[in-house]
């Protein structure tokens, strides 16, 4: 029965102390304000809006995407961490103040681009380093070496091969954007008359100035 009754306590205190603890966070909860979180989110290197940025906040089970025009707008709590993300940018990260006077924050983030650089692979047409410079240093090639100017280094050339090139990186990610406001805007609502747009017309004036729109040989 002694057993059977120090037991019996033991379980009382466990319990009574769960509740205790259970008590004291839900009152720190209580005392912890909601604060609306609103912002707009640009890229870093222009004034481009970024929709359909991630912001959240982590292991809380509260967030939400920003719009076409980069706008969001979420409830948060004083101290949470929220994190913003987005394919092809750096991930970001903003702590609530504790014990604010407003109860509402208005921010403005710059988001950078992510980029991975791979180490420098070397590709040599002989087994070994050595086999290369020795088959260099027994090449027999008396004829000066010379830039044919009129031929494969042209002007001409040079600008042919340049328009044929495929799309760098940069280019991508731009065409991976644009498609993505794409497809924002036709989920909110039909595209823009794009023949009322001052950008496209600025856009557009400014390919007339480029010499864009001439007749290509």
């Amino acid at each position: 029965m002694t057993r059977h009754k120090k037991y019996i306590v033991s379980l009382v205190f466990s319990l009574m102390f769960l509740l205790f603890f259970q008590n004291l966070q839900a009152q720190d909860q209580k005392e912890r304000r909601v604060i609306q979180l609103s912002g707009i989110i640009l890229n870093a290197d222009s004034t481009d809006a970024v929709p359909g940025v991630n912001v959240y906040v982590p292991k809380k089970g509260r967030g939400t995407s920003s719009g076409r025009f980069g706008y969001f707008s979420m409830p948060v709590l004083e101290g949470d961490s929220v994190v913003f993300t987005f394919v092809g940018l750096k991930r970001q990260t903003f702590n609530i103040p504790q014990n604010m006077v407003d109860d509402k924050i208005s921010l403005i983030i710059t988001m950078q681009e992510d980029e991975i650089a791979l180490a420098e692979i070397e590709v040599m047409p002989y087994p070994s380093e050595d086999e290369f410079k020795r088959a260099v240093l027994a090449m027999n090639y008396d004829a000066p070496m010379s830039i044919d100017t009129r031929g494969n280094m042209s002007p001409e050339t040079l600008l042919r091969w340049a328009e044929n090139m495929p799309a760098s990186g940069n280019e991508n990610f731009r065409g991976f954007q644009q498609g993505q406001i794409m497809q924002i805007q036709d989920r909110y609502g039909p595209r823009p008359f794009r023949l009322l747009d001052p950008f496209a017309w600025s856009q557009f004036i400014q390919s007339i100035k480029r010499g864009d729109l001439k007749k290509k040989d």
